[in-house]
This record gives C-alpha cells, sequence and structure tokens, in this order.
C-alpha cells in the first residue's frame, strides 16, 4: 500500500476514488510517565517517554488506515498526516492506481 501525504503519486494514475479513510490511536499514560513529564514542563526539555509512545500511536494509526483502505481495494492513500491520554488520527484519500 502506498501511503502519501501529496494529491497524487508520481508515475501512477489515479483511476477511482474510493473514499477518505482515517486510523486513529488513543495510547493511555500512566502516573509515573505523567509525573516526569510535569517536571520537563517546569525545568524545560523533551519527553522521550512521551514521544515514543507517540511514536507507537502514529504507527498504530498508519496501520489502522492502511486496513481501512485495504478494505475498500485501494492502492493507495493520498493526501494526509491532553491529559492522561495521547491520540494520533491519520487521515487520507483511498485511491486506485494504475
Amino acid at each position: 500500500m502506498i501511503i502519501s501525504t501529496t494529491d497524487s503519486i508520481e508515475g501512477n494514475q489515479i483511476t477511482e476514488y474510493l473514499g477518505i479513510v482515517s486510523g486513529d490511536a488513543v495510547m493511555g499514560t500512566n502516573i509515573f510517565r505523567d509525573m516526569f513529564a510535569g517536571i520537563r514542563d517546569i525545568v524545560g526539555g523533551r519527553s522521550g517517554s512521551y514521544e515514543k509512545e507517540l511514536r507507537k500511536a502514529k504507527a498504530a494509526a498508519l496501520e489502522a488506515l492502511q486496513e481501512e483502505a485495504a478494505e475498500l481495494g485501494a492502492d493507495a492513500v493520498i493526501g494526509g498526516d491532553k491529559n492522561t491520554m495521547l491520540m494520533v488520527s491519520a487521515n487520507g484519500t483511498a485511491v486506485k492506481v494504475s
């Protein structure tokens, strides 16, 4: 499955638009991660533990997006990319290409 944030795929022609697809992932955090992230807010810097969870959530959202597009028979997906929960949403348009 080709995933692109552009509105076309170089070397391919879009032959059919199948509809908008999305993949969402909500990842729970824990009290220790929240506590250390709060300290990071005070002293500055990046929160490696939250960044790791965000990367995992992004991968899960893209996987869900591809699964939904595959259920529609798509070859590709184009045009797309608080508190104690992290949420990532990936959106695009499922298409057939030749």
